[in-house]
């Protein structure tokens, strides 16, 4: 009976290892050659990078297209192009999608598509991070309008996880046409440096249409959309660091929106003073200073994980913890563009404060701000709207929220940069913070306008004069702290330990906003 038995179910084994060995080799060892040519790892190269060693459970392994059209029928490849599962990252659950380039050029078929809302839908039911490794020529032609229903389908479940599970996109390869919608709703893209590009119409289209010149890189490589259009958060230089990048930023973050971030292990004192910060911030109100060299003070362990650090480099945003929270820091940079608001700062801001928002991400804003960059160029641009985005972020946002003010805080940027009429829960100030509508130079020149022209060749010294008394009886944080809009003066040294005493007296805060169905964001 034994032997019956075995003979009955050797050639069904044989056949499943099989055909999971075919799904396992994708389009077969000289498109993977081609591939690692390319200085590109595989899919299932790539997953195993991403994920915990021996965690990765495959769905839909043996899945194949249905298409009957231009001999597609002859070409059947289990998987159809995309590796979907899930696993574990540092222990925590995540779901995954891997695009394989080595089957039809990773184009997105009926059944592909399936395979990666099967995915997501997972992850939504599941409460757990989606991740997907985009490698992809783009629809299967072949197809047509099923493959673009494909994408479809995608975008709709992006849209729905938004705010509810993280999403990550990492671009690993090209990735053009619709197929660019997917990752620019999820919440961060990655792209390899030289291997990967995004753009809506490719070089030669643009060339018949428009007669511009423009190469692949130059028009969508990852350099490209980390500096200039702000779409890339990530620029990474291989595979590897791509992977090892996710991996850090999903530990600063919550598996979903009705979780915490996980805790830190840093044996960094909370209580830990920094003199050095007693003299960070110039005394001449015009000199620059790093405003990194502040949060690498006061995070654990000097570890910050700065999002988007080529883009608008007037603002920095990104991740760190005290005393072992995860917290999203917002701070203007002084040493770029004097630290003024921008568009583009605008814009990365608010992006940012939202996202800290939904997953329950503490906000700690450091701000030295003399106003929005003045211009034509910002007007015409839509200044207005831009700068609003990122006061309705921080006045919609519910999460904790602190404030210190380091130097300057001057007019609407004042009341934009997550002021206490915000309802941030504690804005603190350095001895040196300046408050006020205006720029003691500015407005002693329009209070002051007709004493100054009447003074004739003494009017430098009396401006002198006038911008001293100014500074002196306004520009300070005093005024602001009678007013209960600065509810600590503090000595710098204390930044750390201040701020993680408002975090744990926060640590239960609740509050709602009227019902409705969403806001009107000013877009």
């Amino acid at each position: 009976m034994a032997e019956t038995k075995q003979s009955g179910h050797g050639p069904r084994l044989q056949e499943l290892e099989e055909r999971l060995a075919k799904a396992r080799l994708g389009g077969g060892e000289q498109r993977i050659e081609r591939q690692h040519s390319a200085g590109k790892l595989t899919a299932r190269e790539r997953l195993e990078l991403l994920l915990d060693a021996g965690s990765f459970v495959e769905v839909d392994a043996l899945v194949m297209h249905r298409c009957q059209d231009f001999q597609m029928q002859e070409q059947r490849i289990p998987g159809d192009g995309v590796v979907c599962g899930y696993g574990t990252i540092d222990n925590r659950l995540v779901y995954v999608f891997a695009q394989d380039f080595t089957v039809f050029g990773g184009s997105l078929s009926e059944t592909n598509a399936l395979k990666i809302c099967k995915i997501m839908d997972l992850a939504m039911e599941n409460g757990a991070p989606v991740i997907g490794l985009n490698d992809s020529g783009g629809a299967r032609i072949q197809e047509g309008v099923a493959s673009l229903g494909g994408y479809a389908d995608i975008f709709l479940r992006n849209t729905l996880a938004s705010g509810v599970i993280p999403q990550i996109s990492a671009i690993m390869g090209p990735c053009a046409g619709g197929a660019v919608y997917s990752p620019a709703i999820t919440d961060y893209i990655f792209m390899v440096q030289d291997t990967s590009y995004m753009f809506i119409t490719g070089p030669d289209v643009i060339r018949t249409v428009t007669h511009e010149e423009v190469t692949k890189e130059e028009l969508g490589g990852a350099m490209t959309h980390a500096t200039k259009s702000g779409v890339c958060h990530f620029a990474v230089p291989n595979d590897a660091a791509c992977l090892l990048a996710i991996r850090e930023l999903l530990s600063f973050l919550p598996s979903n929106n009705l979780e915490d971030p996980p805790p830190g292990t840093s044996n960094d004192s909370p209580d830990r003073m920094d003199e050095s910060l007693d003299s960070l911030v110039p005394d001449d109100p015009n000199r620059p200073y790093d405003i990194k060299r502040l949060i690498s003070s006061v995070v654990d362990d000097a570890r910050f994980l700065e999002v988007q650090a080529d883009y608008a480099k007037n603002l920095v945003v990104g991740f760190g913890r005290l005393a072992n929270q995860s917290v999203g820091i917002v701070a203007i940079q002084p040493a770029y563009l004097a630290g003024v608001l921008d568009i583009d700062a605008s814009l990365k801001g608010a992006r940012f404060v939202r996202f800290c928002d939904a997953f329950n991400i503490p906000l700690v804003t450091f701000e030295d701000v003399p106003g929005f960059l003045p211009g034509t160029q910002q007007e015409f641009g839509g200044i207005i709207k831009h700068g609003a985005k990122l006061l309705y972020a921080f006045a919609e946002a519910t999460v904790p929220k602190i404030t210190v003010i380091t130097r300057k805080a001057y007019g609407g940027a004042y009341c934009v940069m997550s002021s206490k009429h915000l309802r941030t829960d504690v804005n603190l100030a350095y001895p040196s913070a300046e408050i006020a509508v205006m720029g003691p130079e500015g407005a002693v020149n329009i209070l002051y306008r007709r004493d100054l022209e009447e003074a004739g060749d003494g009017a430098a010294d009396l401006r002198s004069q006038l911008v001293s008394e100014y500074r002196e009886k306004f520009s300070n944080p005093y005024v602001a702290a009678e007013r209960g809009f600065i509810d600590a003066v503090i000595e710098p040294r204390h930044t750390r330990s201040e701020i993680i005493r408002a975090l744990r007296q926060l640590g239960c805060k609740r509050q709602s906003v009227p019902p409705k169905k969403h806001g009107n964001l000013p877009i």
